[in-house]
This record gives C-alpha cells, sequence and structure tokens, in this order.
C-alpha cells in the first residue's frame, strides 16, 4: 500500500471512495416502486367499479329477472320498457326541474358565504369551519334529524312550533304532495349538506385573485361593491364556477340518501336512483331493466354535462 511522508512521518495514503453501485433489479426500479403502492387502489377500483359497471352494461341486453346471470339476449327491449315507465321518466323530468333549482340557488350561496368569510378580518378560520361541519355529516343521519325533528308533521316539530306562535296550524310536510312541502324540506337539507364544500372551492379562488386587480380597478374610478364584483370578481371566478355547476348538476341526479330516508314510503317526489332501486330490488328484482335505467341516466347526466360544459365555457382559455 503506498504512503505519504509528511514531517518525516510515513502515513498511509488515503484510499479513494468507491462511486456506489446502482441499485439493480425490480426493487431498485421506480416502476416497480409505483405498482406496489398503486396496486391495491387499482384493485380494489376494478373489482369494486369497473367490473360492476361493465356488468351492469352487460345485463342492460338481456333478461335478468331474480338473477344476475344473463339468460336471454332482449337486445334494447329492457331500455324502451324503462323509458314506457312512466314512474322512471316521470322521475327524470322530475329531477330535471328540481336540478334547474337546486344548483343556482347552492351556487348562489355557497358564492355569498365564500365573499362573507374572505372579507372577515377576524375568526376567519372559525366561521370557515362552522360553514364547512355539515359537509361531515351523514347524508342519512341529517335527513332523520329533518324528519324527525326539524320538520316533523307534529306540533312538537321545531318548523311547526315556530309557525305555532304566529297562529299557523300544523303542516305535513313530508305526508302530502298537495301542496309539495316536501321539496322545503329537501332543498334545505341539500343547502345545508353541500353548500359549505362548494364555499371552500370559491374561497380558495377568491385568495388566488391579483390585489392588484382590485386596486387598478380603485384608480381607475371603480366602486367597490356590486360594480367592483360585477367586472372583476365574477370574471376571475368563471373557471371555478363552471367547475361547481357541473358538480351541482351531477350530484342532483346522484341524489338517493336524504330522498330514500325522508320519502321512503311515498311514491311522489322518488328521484331515479330510488326508482332503479325499486325495479332491481323490489318485489320484481329485475337487473335487465334496472342496469339499462341506469345506463338511461348516465347518458342524461353525461348529455346536460356535456351541454353545459359547452355553454360554460369549460376548458376553454380566457382569451377565446
Amino acid at each position: 500500500m503506498s504512503t505519504t511522508t509528511t514531517r518525516g512521518v510515513a502515513r498511509p495514503a488515503s484510499a479513494k471512495a468507491s462511486p456506489a453501485r446502482p441499485r439493480r433489479g425490480l426493487r431498485g426500479s421506480s416502476t416497480f416502486n409505483f405498482w406496489l403502492f398503486t396496486s391495491p387502489f387499482l384493485i380494489g377500483l376494478t373489482v369494486f367499479v369497473y367490473v360492476p359497471i361493465g356488468w351492469s352494461l352487460w345485463l342492460s341486453f338481456f333478461e335478468a329477472r331474480f338473477t344476475v346471470t344473463p339468460s336471454k339476449f332482449v337486445g334494447f327491449d329492457n331500455y324502451w320498457q324503462m323509458l314506457q315507465d312512466s314512474k322512471f321518466t316521470g322521475s327524470l323530468v322530475t329531477f330535471t326541474v328540481f336540478a334547474v333549482f337546486i344548483v343556482p340557488a347552492t351556487w348562489a350561496l355557497s358564492l355569498g358565504l365564500a365573499l362573507l368569510v374572505n372579507r372577515l378580518r377576524f375568526m376567519k378560520a372559525f366561521f370557515r369551519s362552522v360553514f364547512f361541519l355539515p359537509t361531515a355529516c351523514s347524508y342519512v343521519a341529517a335527513a332523520l334529524i329533518w324528519k324527525m325533528s326539524m320538520f316533523s308533521g307534529v306540533r312538537f316539530g321545531l318548523m311547526n312550533t315556530i309557525l305555532g306562535w304566529f297562529g299557523v296550524e300544523n303542516i305535513a310536510w313530508l305526508a302530502n304532495p298537495d301542496p309539495p312541502w316536501y321539496w322545503l324540506v329537501i332543498v334545505t337539507l341539500r343547502l345545508w349538506l353541500q353548500a359549505g364544500f362548494y364555499m371552500i372551492l370559491f374561497l380558495a379562488a377568491l385568495q388566488n385573485i391579483p390585489p392588484e386587480l382590485y386596486e387598478a380597478a380603485a384608480i381607475d374610478g371603480a366602486k367597490p361593491g356590486w360594480q367592483t364584483f360585477r367586472n372583476i370578481t365574477l370574471p376571475q371566478l368563471r373557471a371555478t364556477s363552471t367547475a361547481v355547476i357541473l358538480l351541482l348538476v351531477i350530484a342532483a341526479y346522484q341524489a338517493f340518501d336524504e330522498f330514500f330516508n325522508l320519502l321512503a314510503k311515498t311514491t311522489w317526489g322518488r328521484p331515479p336512483l330510488v326508482e332503479l332501486y325499486y325495479t332491481a330490488l323490489g318485489e320484481s328484482q329485475d337487473y335487465g331493466e334496472g342496469s339499462a335505467g341506469a345506463v338511461i341516466l348516465t347518458l342524461l347526466i353525461l348529455i346536460v354535462t356535456l351541454a353545459q360544459g359547452k355553454f360554460l365555457g369549460f376548458g376553454r382559455g380566457d382569451d377565446k
């Protein structure tokens, strides 16, 4: 071994550090690590989502009564039968009207809450948490609270108690379709459950608006309030508003939990998913027609979503 001499003292020469060898094989591969961590999720997604969707699409072309195994190919007969079912088509029309009302109401409420919270100078985190907290509540639990406590048909319900102070008789909120007071129960429940979530989306978008825009508008003589909101705030929220509206439309057609728990024993106000539930899991247990109805509902949501996205300019650049 070579040595070096410093002031007459022989010392061993320092060995050069050998470069580290790259790890070879699957364990050192980033591809292996990717599939190792994502495979449980992908397997669960395939088994519990993609396979049932594909099997439902396959069943929609077969006669499958009291069994999930297709027995006889019927083509589009299941689709034709579902489109002739007045209950199913009526629920599609009813919930199209429901989406027309609930979507702008939720959009306006969530945007208004975001504007109020964004302007707070103190306790902003507290109010943000308070408005967002209902989002963590179960739809089933909230529906039971609305049904048994707030909008109970007896005089001990909260709303009937308040109305009784003004001499108004008790109202059967969920037991009478004429007048349709049940829509008030459902709409208020929906607003309470989902407005906080979309408020967070709008709040994040408001905080990303450059303050220089408002300063330039003030220099140009723009008045704070409606004029600033219409010309600066609202255009800056266009992408977020489009995404929120699309999510609200999809959620409106997919409503199930609160309607099933509020109106389970009634024949009015049923959403499409409840009608499909009774078709596939009711007395007839016709999985073929139920699957065809699910495909029809999916296509309707897809068409409405694409049309609304096209109208609102989803994905379009700011310069177009």
